[in-house]
């Protein structure tokens, strides 16, 4: 499995009055990739931000950004947020019909394409995708709302996921973990073949450069 490690604070977290001043405390820190969590209150509880919010980030930002479309129609959003600056986007498997029909719009776009899979989602569901995907996400958290607890099941979800891309020869195809990811576990999250950890609270709540190189030295030891 690659030995990609990311951090991507989700700005899910961040304080929306001094946005741009949370995302260079995140590139002080070390962050390589900035995470925004798109939600529709009908798909996951929850309402959030559309694209507008990429228009005002793209210009103040270097990092990457990876849009995650957690909405029951991600097609009609994915070209507003490739054609903003998008550079990885991810839609959930339970949300829509044609999994292959919406990596292959994303990819379109010279975007990555991930597919994202619910706690309790059969894993099996991302076999197939990852013949065709960038990335599989899966989720350690309900989505909807931050600050939640890691659910452990993810340990046995990732083992079999990565012994999968072995078997059809797709170790390229990266994994990136979102929900409940803290200092303290980052590196057992690593470990067991995670690539892109995708932070809120962890990153936010407190010294968000202090807490960006806390998990990064986690990471490297």
């Amino acid at each position: 499995m690659n030995k990609i490690n990311i951090i991507a604070p989700s700005l899910l977290s961040a304080n929306f009055a001094n946005l741009e001043r949370d995302i260079k405390f995140c590139e002080e820190g070390g962050a390589e990739m900035l995470h925004l969590d798109i939600m529709d209150n009908h798909f996951v509880p929850n309402l959030t931000f559309g694209p507008l919010i990429l228009q005002h980030i793209k210009p103040i930002t270097n990092l990457q950004i990876s849009t995650h479309l957690m909405v029951t129609n991600p097609d009609s959003l994915i070209p507003q947020f490739a054609e903003l600056g998008s550079d990885l986007i991810s839609f959930h498997c339970e949300a829509i019909p044609h999994i292959h029909r919406t990596i292959s719009l994303i990819q379109s776009y010279g975007k990555k394409a991930g597919v994202a899979l619910n706690p309790l989602t059969p894993i099996e569901y991302a076999y197939e995708a990852a013949e065709f995907a960038d990335f599989i996400l899966l989720m350690t958290v309900n989505p909807g709302f931050g600050g939640q607890s890691f659910i452990p099941n993810f340990y046995n979800r990732i083992d079999k996921l990565t012994n999968q891309l072995h078997k059809i020869n797709r170790t390229n195809v990266l994994i990136e973990v979102d929900g409940g990811i803290k200092i303290e576990n980052a590196r057992e999250i690593v470990d067991a073949g995670a690539n892109i950890l995708v932070s809120g609270s962890g990153v936010f709540k407190g010294n968000i450069v202090e807490n960006i190189k806390l998990m990064k030295n986690e990471l490297e030891k």
